[in-house]
Formats: C-alpha cells, sequence, structure tokens
C-alpha cells in the first residue's frame, strides 16, 4: 500500500496538533477543579474518546483533500493550517492563561474555519466533507461550551 507524502504531512500536521494541545490541557489543575460548570458538561473520558476520532478524521479528510490535484488544493492547505493553528491555540487560552471568554471567542473562530473546511472540501471529495462534519459539530458545542463556562465564572 503505498501512502503519498502528502497524506503523511496531513496526518503528521495533525498529530503535532493533537500533541500540543494535550500538553497544554490541564482539567486536574486546582484552577478547573474550581470552575462552575454546567450541568451538560460531558463526562471527563468523553473528551479523548470525541478527540481521537476527530483527529483521526481530520487527518484522513486533510490528506484526502490534498492528495487531490486542482486548483482548490492551495487555499484547503491554507484554511487547514490555519484551522489546525487556531485548534491547537485553545487549551492554552483555557487552561494555561485561565482566560475563559478569550478562549470561548477563539473557539467560535475556530468553528467558522471548521465549517469553512468543511464547505472548501465538500467539491474536491464529498467523504472528506462528511468526515469533517462532526468536528464543525463538536467545535460549535465546544463554543458553546466554552461561554457557558465563561459566564459562570465572570
Amino acid at each position: 500500500m503505498h501512502v503519498s507524502r502528502t497524506r503523511l504531512a496531513a496526518a503528521a500536521a495533525t498529530v503535532l496538533t493533537a500533541a500540543t494541545g494535550s500538553l497544554a490541557t490541564d482539567p486536574g489543575s486546582a484552577w478547573f477543579r474550581r470552575l462552575r460548570l454546567p450541568p451538560w458538561y460531558p463526562p471527563p473520558a468523553t473528551f479523548g474518546v470525541v478527540w481521537t476520532a476527530l483527529y483521526a478524521a481530520i487527518a484522513w479528510a486533510g490528506g484526502e483533500v490534498l492528495a487531490r490535484p486542482g486548483p482548490r488544493r492551495a487555499a484547503f492547505a491554507c484554511a487547514g493550517a490555519v484551522n489546525l493553528a487556531l485548534n491547537a491555540g485553545w487549551p492554552p487560552l483555557f487552561f494555561r492563561a485561565r482566560r475563559p471568554w478569550v478562549a470561548a471567542a477563539e473557539c467560535a473562530v475556530l468553528t467558522v474555519s471548521t465549517v469553512d473546511l468543511v464547505r472548501r472540501a465538500a467539491p474536491v471529495s464529498t467523504p472528506a466533507a462528511a468526515a469533517l462534519a462532526p468536528y464543525a459539530a463538536w467545535t460549535a458545542f465546544a463554543t458553546a461550551l466554552s461561554a457557558e463556562i465563561a459566564r459562570r465564572n465572570g
């Protein structure tokens, strides 16, 4: 089975994003444990399960779109790089800087970016766009959750 450099690069960028975000995430911190969380906050194990699946989908979809020739490839690559940077940026804003409102605003931008990735993927690969759709839904949920945590905690 031949795996192109493009697909490997998409996977590597996604793994780097996941690792960066993971290193900045600290739900065991005293600060986080003191936060007032909404009753609809998911069980903690949910985050690892969901993000693992989403990162797998992001890596596959990115590789699928980028491996196809055409004029949309460069625009998708740029949009994907911005999206991954936004993705990696949320945990440091929330957990390290302890700025829930800033993190919520950044997450809203991430959601818009993710919806844009789905839009850009659709004309190139319907399966890739479908694989990215849950990521868009999750980032929308994460935006609502981040904003509610910020609201509850001033």
